[in-house]
C-alpha cells in the first residue's frame, strides 16, 4: 500500500511517539489553540499545550489510548489520553462536548498547516512565552 492509497488527498496524518497510536482527519479544523493552562503545561512538559479541534466523527483512530480524568481550574472534567506505550499526549476530550476531539497539535507528522487563532489560559502563561499576533484569553473560552 503507498501512501497515495494509505490517505486519500487532503488528510492530516499523526501518532505518538512509538507509533503504536495513529490517527487521520480530512477537513479543516475547527479551531487551532495555544492552551496555557497549568495542567496542559504539565501534561506537555513545555509552556504550553498546541491543539486542534475537531468533530470527533472527522477522526479515524488506530490503536488504543489510556485516559487520565482531570479537571480544569474550572473543575470541568477533562480527559486526557496518552498512549500506554511510551506516553505521548495525543488526544484530549471533555465530556461536556461530547461531539468534539482536541488533537495535540505537537503529535501531528507534518505541523506546518498548524497556525494558533488563539490562546487560552494566559493568565497561566510563562513569563518568557509570547506569541506575537495570537490573540488571547485569561481563561477558558465558553
Amino acid at each position: 500500500m503507498t501512501a497515495e492509497t494509505a490517505h486519500p488527498a487532503g488528510t492530516t496524518t499523526g501518532g505518538c511517539l512509538c507509533g503504536a497510536v495513529r490517527y487521520s482527519f480530512t477537513g479543516e479544523p475547527l479551531m487551532q489553540a495555544v492552551c496555557h493552562c497549568k495542567n496542559c503545561q504539565r501534561q506537555a512538559g513545555s509552556g504550553w499545550s498546541m491543539l486542534i479541534a475537531l468533530p470527533l466523527d472527522a477522526v479515524s483512530v488506530a490503536g488504543e489510548v489510556r485516559t487520565y480524568v482531570d479537571h480544569s481550574e474550572t473543575g470541568n472534567e477533562v480527559h486526557r489520553q496518552f498512549c500506554p506505550t511510551c506516553g505521548s499526549p495525543v488526544f484530549t476530550r471533555v465530556p461536556a462536548q461530547p461531539s468534539m476531539i482536541f488533537i495535540k497539535a505537537g503529535s501531528l507528522d507534518d505541523t506546518t498547516g498548524f497556525k494558533p487563532q488563539m490562546q487560552f489560559w494566559t493568565a497561566s502563561k510563562q513569563d518568557w512565552v509570547e506569541i506575537a499576533g495570537v490573540p488571547g484569553m485569561a481563561g477558558n473560552p465558553g
